[in-house]
């Protein structure tokens, strides 16, 4: 068999082996066993019993959903694994309520007019955390709490969901201090955040929409964009980035963190976030580098630099440009 041949078999097996993972995902939800594991560990006698499933066909189905790490064996009884509650808590439906409306948004039998951007940033908030890997790599490409940092910088974050990534930037350095705008359940979480990390005297919040919320002018060191700017239109962007600016004190940075197209063909972690963009907001899509490097340019901003966070598994990029002061030639 040629090396073609066998990139396409084992494509076609690839692909088969995800269909069937999916339906037996929705399997297990419908028939109860998800439930009833997220209730704690059972024997198979239990499951058969308290679920009047067939006691023959059932352990096949556990082997399946071990073998996709949803379940877990501990000796003769059985758990939802962390992946599996972690499942249950922020896409209980594995999200089908968002990729039912697929066939009929690409047939054009609905718009994205009904489509509530608010629900998207309350999933990104809820989910911010299982980027904490990306956030420290973030902080510590900007060299926070680094020798050529000053200390104590005042971080401003601009629609900050749960805070993940400015209280990891913040954590760096023991004097800085964290600002969140957004709105009021974000901030709770945001707070909770802070508070997880000892980080609750250093941390403040303005609530509001991030737009268009008053912050104060030319107070902060660093001024944070985090997954925000994906799930805006392109005018919403444009005053964003402007508030961010008008925020930063001479000398300060501008940050932009999100979902970026890559220079080369998508891979199905980017295209399906791309996707989940269009069905999810009214108006956002994925940027490119060279489009976010060009928005912040035209707002006034120097020495604007790019980088794709490496820990990131969905295309996670940073942006940044720095506000110079009028005497170095601005």
């Amino acid at each position: 068999m040629s090396t073609a041949q066998e990139r396409i078999l084992a494509q076609y097996q690839g692909l088969m082996q995800v269909n069937a993972s999916s339906h037996l995902l929705r399997a297990a939800r419908k028939i109860g066993l998800i439930d009833e594991l997220r209730g704690g560990q059972r024997t198979m006698e239990q499951l058969v019993q308290n679920l009047k499933l067939q006691e023959s066909s059932l352990p096949l189905m556990i082997d399946a959903l071990m073998a996709v790490g949803i379940v877990e064996k501990y000796d003769n009884d059985h758990a939802l694994s962390r992946a599996g509650h972690l499942l249950c808590q922020y896409d209980d439906d594995l999200g089908d309520s968002l990729w039912e409306k697929l066939a009929d948004r690409i047939q054009g039998k609905t718009d994205r007019s009904g489509n509530d951007d608010k629900f998207q940033h309350h999933y990104l908030a809820a989910t911010q955390w299982a980027h904490t890997a990306s956030a420290m790599q973030a902080a510590e490409i900007l060299d926070i709490g680094g020798e050529d940092q000053k200390p104590g910088i005042r971080i401003l974050d601009l629609g900050g969901g749960s805070a993940v990534w400015s209280c990891a930037m913040a954590h760096r350095d023991a004097e800085s201090t964290v600002t969140v705008v957004d709105d009021a359940a974000s901030i709770e979480a945001a707070k909770a955040t802070a508070e997880s990390i000892e980080m609750a005297d250093r941390f403040s919040a303005i609530e509001g929409d991030p737009v268009s919320a008053p912050v104060p002018a030319e107070s902060f060191d660093l001024v944070l964009i985090a997954q925000r700017i994906a799930c805006l239109g392109p005018e919403q962007v444009k005053n964003l980035i402007k508030k961010a600016v008008e925020a930063t004190a001479a000398g300060g940075r501008v940050v932009v963190i999100d979902l970026f197209r890559g220079p080369s063909a998508p891979h199905l972690a980017e295209a399906i976030e791309a996707l989940r963009l269009d069905l999810a907001t009214v108006a956002g899509q994925m940027p490119g580098l060279e489009e976010i490097q060009q928005q912040l340019s035209d707002a006034g901003l120097k020495r604007v630099q790019f980088a794709f966070l490496a820990a990131s598994k969905v295309n996670m990029g940073m942006a940044v440009g720095e506000k110079l002061a009028v005497s170095a030639g601005v």
